[in-house]
């Protein structure tokens, strides 16, 4: 899910940039206004930013590939809006540890995993009440992959496009691989989400929202 360096055209990875700082901007922004104090949940973001770095090294084999467990759902269920902060922080250290992704395309990086978090959230918080915390979370976890999956898709294609090369056939069906492969990742994630939510709501429920009733 993470596309590498030298593989987007300027225009691509510098837009990622722009993008990347207006929704961080947001969302330090908004957490000032919704924390009385925004150091708080700093510890809960480290922790799972610590998380989402680690999963990166953990392969699970989807014949043709293999696809690493991506938690952008989960951040995005426990950290509301500071989940596009974490994600960025940890695809810097992903790209600079093992590799994965790369400096130029950190910015688009960020997007196509961290909007899909923020909209997850969103999931998680509207359908919470009409689904129970613990379906809300499957979802939300599941549509994390999902989406992101979307994104990627997308930022190839125009990649492509934008240097004048058509998509053959066989690239179209190699993407469309890569995506199928995602809809197996996309039901672990889910899974994985709804148990850590369920579980949180027994032994901790203030890092599901404080003021929310369980």
């Amino acid at each position: 899910m993470h596309i590498s360096e030298g593989l987007l055209p300027a225009p691509l990875w510098l837009g990622g940039y722009g993008l990347t700082a207006l929704i961080t901007g947001y969302s330090l922004g908004r957490l000032q206004r919704l924390e009385k104090d925004p150091r708080r949940p700093l510890p809960k973001a480290a922790l799972l930013t610590a998380a989402f770095f680690v999963a990166s090294s953990i392969h699970l084999p989807f014949p043709p590939t293999s696809l690493h467990l991506l938690l952008n759902g989960l951040m995005g269920v426990l950290l509301g809006v500071l989940a596009y902060p974490a994600i960025l922080v940890g695809l810097f250290f992903q790209a600079v540890a093992f590799g994965h992704g790369g400096l130029t395309t950190l910015g688009i990086n960020a997007a196509i995993l961290g909007i899909p978090a923020l909209l997850a959230g969103g999931i998680f918080q509207a359908s919470r009440r009409r689904l129970g915390t613990g379906w809300a979370a499957f979802w939300a976890g599941a549509a994390g992959v999902v989406l992101a999956a979307l994104l990627f898709y997308g930022v190839v294609l125009a990649a492509l496009y934008s240097e004048g090369i058509p998509s053959t056939s066989a690239e179209r069906l190699a993407l469309a691989g890569l995506m199928a492969a995602h809809l197996p990742l996309a039901g672990v994630e889910g899974l994985f989400t709804r148990w850590v939510v369920l579980f949180l709501q027994r032994v901790q429920p203030q890092l599901l929202g404080e003021d929310e009733k369980l």
